[in-house]
């Protein structure tokens, strides 16, 4: 009886697709593709700046209660003299401003009506013009107070005026100057006693 030849099968070891088809070769070159193409979103901090026109409604607002307070520093111009030389470039502006009738009355309505309540405006100036007008209204106090009372001529009472029309004039240069620069650099001044009221009206 012939033998028939039994084949024999060996295992062999599974090969891997060829490049083409190799599944895990493609998701790494995918992978790998995305991680180089792919850049980290910049992360780029927001900034809003003041426009040209608010600052500079905002600078010209606080000449109003400038103005109107430079009467206090009249015991300081007449002990020295020295203290009015910065002064003399405005002058002429000055002039023209107590020779207009009713410069400051319309002014102060100007820019309450005009700026502070007007809503078609944006909220830098708005707040700006309120504060200006708070410290406007703020310089009339002191002038009515002292002409109910009327501390007189000499004495104690020449002594107290002085030191409070000294003191008022430091305070109304140092407000102009801290909102004029402010508000020229696009940044929001904070004057005291002043801010406080000027946002309760907001």
């Amino acid at each position: 009886m012939a033998s028939i030849p039994l084949l024999r099968f060996t295992p062999t070891t599974p090969r891997l697709l060829p490049h083409p088809l190799n599944l895990n070769f493609l998701q790494t070159r995918i992978q790998t593709r995305t991680r180089i193409h792919t850049k980290p979103a910049s992360i780029s901090a927001s900034y809003n700046p003041i426009p040209a026109t608010d600052r500079l409604i905002s600078a010209v607002a606080y000449f109003l209660p400038f103005f109107n307070g430079l009467q206090y520093g009249r015991f300081l111009f007449a002990q020295f003299p020295a203290l009015a030389l910065p002064f003399q470039p405005i002058l002429p502006l000055l002039s023209l401003y107590r020779s207009l009738p009713y410069a400051s009355f319309v002014t102060f309505f100007a820019l309450y009506l005009g700026i502070a309540r007007n809503e078609n405006l944006n909220k830098y100036p708005r707040f700006n013009a309120l504060q200006a007008v708070v410290l406007d209204v703020l310089l009339v106090l002191p002038m009515l107070i002292q002409r109910i009372f009327s501390p007189g001529q000499s004495g104690i009472g020449l002594k107290f005026t002085v030191w409070m029309h000294n003191g008022l004039f430091v305070f109304v240069v140092g407000c102009f100057v801290y909102g004029l620069v402010s508000s020229i650099l696009g940044k929001t001044p904070y004057l005291p006693f002043v801010t406080e009221a000027a946002n309760r009206q907001m």
